[in-house]
């Protein structure tokens, strides 16, 4: 691993997936797209002008060069430039008439993969500016929690506000078991959760609705807060004190697909995270506290965020302009829980 210069103050290290959606236009035909949940977030984040660094090295064929000029064009740092010998993973994307995405995956051997748990540590070592350490996806699957889970758990050690995005995607797997055990254990470390309605019932969480279900797993790990996302019906934070709010859009949005939908959300909401006096100005991520004016500030980014990716073809991030601009014209709609 090539480790960056640690005179550069990255905010946010992510480690994940990369790879191409290869996704199926309404004639047939598999049109590829630079994607994957942690790929998507980054360049996310890179976009609304977040310092970001992406942990995991990239491939050298056609792909791998079509992902990396994704992370150059963001502003995003690759903390291993040169690219490995692996082939890029392919994922095949299905819509429905509704836009909604469905996945077919093919990962073994593949570039992203190729990490270590020491590899991650010490790439994060030289960062002194580090704030979050985000992860999720499929680097939740049980047979990569060697490698990501200890790397979480020195984030967490060192004072950084660690993210996990569960974002499960069950037919990646075989054994439904272990990789909910991954998942949890991942979750464990975890400051801020993002899950949707669907991964609550995929994790096999109990409850009424999904709120009662959020409330469920926010109680069964250690993180401080919970967002979740619910489609069309907004988004809901929840702190471990037992506060709870919602957000919503107040204007109709024209869904084109929801291809990146969750991940621009949680840049959304992590790109508002870092503007609170409170991340900035505490030195370990378990003293920062949030009240409701915080939450609507977060909730607003977010949703709006998510709202500007579905109305474009496949993951588009909008720039930080662009959704300060929604949030304006179009502000969420706020409660209390």
């Amino acid at each position: 691993m090539v480790f960056p210069s640690p005179s550069t103050l990255f905010q946010v290290a992510t480690a994940g997936e990369a790879l191409i959606d290869l996704i199926e236009d309404a004639d047939g035909r598999l049109r590829p797209c630079a994607g994957g949940a942690v790929y998507n977030l980054t360049r996310a984040l890179g976009l609304q002008g977040v310092d970001t660094i992406y942990l995991n090295p990239l491939a050298g064929d056609r792909f791998g060069r079509l992902l990396a000029e994704g992370i150059a064009q963001a502003g995003v740092a690759l903390a291993q430039p040169q690219p490995v010998h692996e082939p890029t993973s392919l994922a095949v994307v299905g819509l429905d008439e509704h836009g909604k995405a469905s996945y077919s995956f093919y990962r073994e051997g593949v570039a992203d993969r190729q990490v270590s748990a020491p590899g991650l540590v010490a790439a994060c070592e030289v960062l002194p500016g580090l704030r979050l350490a985000v992860t999720g996806c499929l680097a939740l699957v049980a047979e990569d929690s060697g490698k990501y889970l200890p790397w979480l758990q020195a984030q967490r050690a060192a004072g950084r506000l660690v993210v996990v995005d569960a974002n499960l995607r069950p037919a990646i797997v075989a054994d439904m078991s272990a990789y909910r055990a991954s998942v949890m254990a991942a979750l464990q470390q975890a400051h801020l959760i993002k899950v949707s309605d669907d991964d609550l019932s995929t994790l096999g969480i109990n409850g009424a609705d999904a709120l009662a279900q959020a409330s469920t797993l926010l109680a069964r790990t250690s993180a401080q807060w919970l967002a979740l996302t619910l489609g069309a019906g907004g988004a809901v934070l929840l702190a471990r004190d037992g506060h709870a709010w919602h957000s919503a859009e107040s204007a109709p949005v024209k869904v084109v697909d929801t291809v990146g939908a969750g991940d621009c959300f949680l840049a959304g909401l992590l790109v508002a995270l870092l503007q609170l006096p409170g991340l900035q100005q505490s030195t370990h991520a378990d003293e920062l506290r949030l009240d409701a004016g915080d939450a609507q500030h977060l909730l607003a980014h977010a949703v709006a965020s998510a709202s500007l990716c579905v109305m474009q073809t496949g993951c588009a991030p909008p720039s930080r302009d662009a959704v300060i601009q929604r949030t304006r014209a179009h502000p969420p709609v706020f409660r209390s829980l």
